[in-house]
């Protein structure tokens, strides 16, 4: 999630990094293949053997134009001529995108995005919208953000919806986006957060426990597994780069890494083949799973619920997880010659009388007069961060 470099403090935009996808395939190994001669009417032969069932993929391209979607009625909500003095690609009218200096990647202001769901742990934890850790995943800060992201999401899910189904997939999507919002509002306590990339990063975990628990019935097991661990690495490596949030990226990896061992277990070889032979085969007893895949699926569903009940008591009580960890900020920031990790305070100066609210930017010296009743601590906060932008 790349922090947009222009707003300081409370006013980064969040924006996930999207992962990417390996070409590198496996395929199950099928059963031998029964002699020609015992061949009956009905039963197929081995080159025709298909032990999975095929999905056809409508949940992933439906979550695609959804984004895309919800993408256009927040630049309809932003209208930047309206807003702004200065916008890029003001022809578009109220598409048009806000300067790049606010936003590099195309896109709204942060305080559109705050409206339309992104996440706001202050708004989370002292107005109880619990809701954004979930509605944060459907919004993207730009249109390169938005692009990268469904081209990721298009590779990636839509090969694991053909294989698994639309509910598996659908429920891991969801579930690691929230793992992946909840470890980031943990752990970055200001700013705003938008993006897909933690349900994407929760993809690639559980494509990585997918193989794990079905590794039995895969060929060149050792070859994908190498390079799938390598593109991860890479990816995660990403977010060690400033304006990045790779806690969205490790909480939603962490998320499906888990979810894999829970939702996309196969059965193994044996069992599929005994459903599978022809009338008169004797079979043997066969368990439909091996023991490691229960014990993985136990322990991994238990470690879910423990962690995200667990998150879920901390993020409310207003808990800031980097003062329990002084080593944990180099996850998501790694300061070198090049860039700082830190971000520039912000501080404003408020007076108010009546229904007028008037602001001071501490950094910049710019003032601004606001007509507003009754007006929360996050809308001063905005105000302020926008002000001293």
């Amino acid at each position: 999630m790349e922090r947009n470099p222009s707003q300081p403090g409370n006013g980064n935009i969040e924006i996930k990094v999207h992962p990417r996808r390996t070409n590198n395939v496996v395929h199950p190994v099928g059963p031998p293949s029964q002699p020609s001669t015992t061949l009956l009417p009905g039963t197929r032969t081995s080159r025709d053997y298909t032990p999975f069932n095929r999905w056809f993929p409508w949940l992933v391209p439906s979550f695609v134009v959804a984004n895309i979607v919800l993408f256009v009625v927040t630049m309809a909500v932003n209208d930047c001529p309206k807003n702004s003095s200065s916008c890029v690609a003001r022809f578009l009218g109220r598409f048009s995108f806000q300067t790049l200096k606010e936003n590099p990647l195309l896109g709204p202001s942060s305080s559109t995005l705050e409206k339309m769901g992104a996440l706001d742990v202050f708004k989370v934890v002292h107005e109880h919208q619990s809701w954004r850790l979930i509605s944060c995943i459907w919004l993207h800060a730009g249109v390169f953000h938005v692009l990268a992201n469904m081209l990721s999401l298009v590779f990636i899910g839509i090969r694991l919806e053909q294989e698994f189904g639309f509910v598996r997939i659908g429920l891991l999507y969801v579930i690691a986006g929230f793992g992946g919002s909840l470890l980031s509002a943990l752990f970055i306590g200001s700013g705003i957060s938008v993006g897909a990339s933690g349900a994407l990063f929760g993809l690639l975990g559980a494509m990585l426990s997918e193989l794990i628990t079905n590794w039995t019935i895969y060929e060149n097991k050792v070859v994908a597994l190498v390079t799938l661990v390598f593109i991860i690495l890479i990816n995660l490596a990403v977010g060690i780069l400033p304006h990045v949030d790779n806690f969205a990226h490790i909480g939603g990896f962490i998320s499906g890494f888990l979810l894999g061992f829970v939702f996309l277990t196969r059965p193994q070889f044996r069992w599929i083949s005994q459903r599978n032979a022809p009338p008169g085969h004797i079979a043997t007893s066969v368990s439909k799973h091996k023991t490691y895949q229960y014990v993985l699926w136990s322990i991994s569903f238990i470690l879910l619920v423990v962690g995200f009940i667990l998150g879920m008591i901390m993020l409310l009580q207003g808990v800031n997880l980097n003062e329990r960890c002084s080593w944990c900020h180099y996850l998501s920031c790694v300061p070198t010659s090049k860039w700082s990790c830190k971000s520039q305070q912000v501080l404003c100066e408020m007076n108010q009388l009546g229904n007028q609210l008037n602001l001071t930017c501490q950094s910049n010296g710019r003032s601004g007069v606001y007509q507003l009743q009754n007006p929360s601590q996050s809308d001063v906060q905005q105000l302020c961060v926008e002000l001293c932008d």
